[in-house]
């Protein structure tokens, strides 16, 4: 059977087969309504109960939940009802073009209220597709208390054949409201095995088995992550920098100028990521209200101006903080699996390693740290994530960890 929508989901097969089962029963649905000239939700119907009103996507960094949402919103859409992948609504969903699905894709730290509301009353119309208005939280763990309460206001109450799918970490309470938790469908997604990520980039990337395999290890299963390891060299460079990070800690100074180099690495990466899409918007934002006008009332209109610009500003200083920030915890992964490393040499784990190419570093630091004092490593490389998603200023809690790191 082709998996259609699905085949970017890797190594998640009861997850895929519970999207299928929910999609036929939507579509199962659909059809009803459309005989019977009404309305019909994702609560009742003539289904076999699969298809509900409300999903919470949830696993690690890397195992698809954003991809499994945009999936089962495709499949949702698919006019066969079964996510083909060639129909007209499949392949608007994927490409973010539908007009029944809506994505909310956090451009700063957090999603606001004012943002939630908009789209909940949004999608309280009826679907323009004639199928289902969907709702995309791509970073469910990012709403504010008021943007809980107002999208679960309508996760309470939904309207008729509207669907929100949530992605977030865990079902924690940090991470998601447990009354948001009580009322949606649960879909946990795990790690995808290194091997079937390493398959992947072979059938579809064409990449070198050997390279796939290395890309694979070292993004711990993150298929985005290992495309971007086995395609960019700048991207390899970056990893390199951090994997070097061990051996440079010999002193307190050392610490802090370790401290300094990664910030300003991720704050480099980050700019450069947001630079283009930046001057695009404030391109379009000034073509729009008439950059380059003249004549009567010109001035006027670029007096007018300035305050959405600024608000504009505004937004992408956000987008390029949160960009800083999710670099900055890309490069902590890194670090985390080469102390993983150490730890399962010095145990003698019958587990591959995370970073093949710094196993005999890896090895040497194992013949010098216990695994107590490795162990505690580790943790403060976790305990730094853990701050920085609290907000902690990064260069501070970068700087605690190397120090961390140092006294072992």
């Amino acid at each position: 059977m082709s998996l259609g929508v699905f085949a970017e989901l890797v190594g998640q097969d009861e997850a895929v087969e519970t999207l299928r089962r929910a999609a036929a029963d939507a579509a199962g649905i659909v059809r009803a309504a459309h005989e019977d000239g009404a309305d019909g939700n994702g609560t009742a119907g003539p289904g076999t109960g699969a298809m509900t009103h409300a999903w919470i996507f949830t696993g690690p960094p890397g195992s698809g939940r954003t991809v499994a949402a945009r999936a089962f919103a495709a499949a949702l859409e698919c006019v066969h009802g079964t996510g083909c992948g060639d129909c007209t609504g499949c392949h608007t969903t994927l490409a973010g073009t539908h007009a029944d699905v809506r994505f909310v894709v956090p451009e700063g730290l957090s999603i606001g209220v004012g943002e939630m509301r908009a789209l909940v009353l949004r999608a309280a119309s009826t679907p323009a597709g004639g199928r289902w208005q969907v709702v995309v939280v791509t970073d469910a763990d990012r709403l504010t208390e008021a943007a809980g309460n107002a999208l679960l206001k309508a996760v309470e109450e939904p309207p008729p054949r509207t669907v929100f799918l949530l992605c977030t970490p865990s079902t924690h309470p940090d991470d998601i409201s447990v009354t948001i938790r009580s009322r949606c469908r649960l879909v946990p997604l795990r790690q995808p095995p290194a091997e079937a990520v390493a398959a992947v980039l072979g059938a579809r990337d064409g990449i070198d088995a050997e390279v796939a395999r290395w890309a694979a290890a070292a993004a711990q299963g993150d298929v985005g992550r290992a495309r971007l390891l086995a395609r960019d060299p700048e991207a390899r460079k970056r990893r390199d920098a951090v994997l070097a990070v061990p051996r440079r800690l010999s002193s307190v100074g050392a610490c802090f100028d370790a401290a300094s180099a990664l910030i300003e690495a991720t704050e480099a990466e980050a700019a450069a990521s947001v630079a283009e899409s930046d001057a695009a918007e404030r391109a379009a934002l000034e073509t729009a209200l008439g950059a380059g006008g003249t004549g009567r009332g010109a001035a006027g209109a670029a007096r007018g101006s300035a305050g959405q610009i600024k608000e504009l500003e505004r937004r992408q200083k956000s987008r390029a903080t949160r960009a800083q920030r999710d670099a900055l915890d890309r490069a902590l992964v890194d670090l985390a699996g080469f102390y993983r490393d150490v730890l399962t040499t010095l145990l003698r784990a019958p587990v591959s390693p995370v970073h093949t190419d710094t196993a005999p570093l890896a090895e040497a630091a194992a013949e010098k740290w216990t695994p107590e004092s490795t162990l505690r490593r580790l943790e403060a490389v976790l305990a730094c994530r853990e701050a920085i998603g609290a907000n902690v200023k990064p260069r501070i809690a970068v700087e605690a960890m190397m120090l961390a790191l140092w006294r072992g």
